[in-house]
């Protein structure tokens, strides 16, 4: 009786594309690019002579990494001339995200916004130290530096996000109830209730692109005006709204749903019990990846 024939070894790039679209999504904070992206570097990782690559993984994270890097450089101008906030494109994530903590808190919503701040470079060099924990000489040939420039600029990244990023870890347990509570507020109607759960120092943050009516294109700060805000912006509804649980980003989240639509994507950080940002993304381009969830690893 003859054997079954061996089966074939999987593409090291299908194998491994949760990592490279990860790599890509906290390079760029943009599912639509992160896809073009690993379209572009298929079509690179196509054409190469395998048996020549000692470490498909390596070389692929370096292709993956250049090609970023180039979009990001790229958009930069067009992120400069956004109407109003520019807040990462949210994904849709299942609930064992949150099981790998550095994986969890590099996706949040929070800390993208900070990597938004870092420069393209600075940017590409901490997601690969900090998250991916790729050697130095590694990201040397992935950024186009020697491995000391990128030592010198991984510690200036990593002072950079250590100043803005949350000053107190929450654990998911606690993150969850808080937006639970936020939720079920929300569903209430009763927003003043909303005093318990924000913090007095909130800062409320929506992306709408300029296509949302009555979106507030400018950050609110503080409780009293983000309630107020939020009480004026559902007085203005003509059709019934609901919240519903949303996993983004690894993290519970809140969807606002207006009639059958999706209107806005609502992630947060949370400090001491209370919410202290809201991330609310309502515009439609951004919100339209949010019907399959993302392929996340490391």
């Amino acid at each position: 009786m003859s054997s079954a024939p061996a089966a074939e070894p999987e593409d090291p790039f299908v194998t491994h594309r949760g990592l490279l679209f990860t790599v890509a999504y906290e390079i760029l904070g943009s599912a639509a690019d992160a896809e073009d992206v690993l379209q572009e570097s298929w079509l690179r990782w196509d054409g190469v002579d395998r048996d020549r690559i000692q470490d498909p993984r390596a070389y692929l994270v370096r292709i993956v990494t250049r090609q970023a890097l180039n979009l990001l450089r790229s958009v930069s101008r067009r992120r400069e001339e956004y109407v109003g906030p520019w807040l990462p494109e949210p994904l849709l994530t299942t609930a064992d995200v949150a099981d790998d903590v550095v994986l969890a808190e590099s996706v949040s919503v929070a800390m993208l916004t900070v990597l938004e701040t870092l420069g393209p470079t600075e940017r590409a060099v901490f997601v690969l130290r900090e998250v991916f924990d790729v050697p130095f000489d590694e990201i040397a040939d992935a950024v186009g530096k020697t491995p000391a420039a990128v030592r010198q600029i991984a510690h200036r990244a990593r002072d950079h996000v250590a100043a803005r990023r949350p000053r107190v870890p929450v654990d998911a347990t606690e993150h969850d109830l808080v937006v639970e509570r936020f939720i079920a507020v929300m569903n209430s109607g009763d927003v003043q209730d909303l005093m318990d759960v924000l913090a007095p120092d909130v800062v409320s943050v929506t992306d709408s692109g300029g296509l949302v009516r009555h979106a507030a294109r400018r950050p609110l700060h503080g409780a009293d005006r983000v309630i107020a805000f939020l009480r004026g912006s559902i007085a203005k509804l003509d059709v019934a709204y609901s919240v519903v649980p949303l996993r983004v980003n690894g993290m519970l989240a809140a969807g606002i749903r207006v009639g059958d639509d999706l209107a806005a994507a609502v992630s947060f950080a949370v400090e001491d019990g209370r919410i202290t940002r809201v991330f609310s993304v309502a515009n439609p381009g951004k919100l339209a990846g949010l019907d399959a969830e993302a392929p996340l690893s490391r």
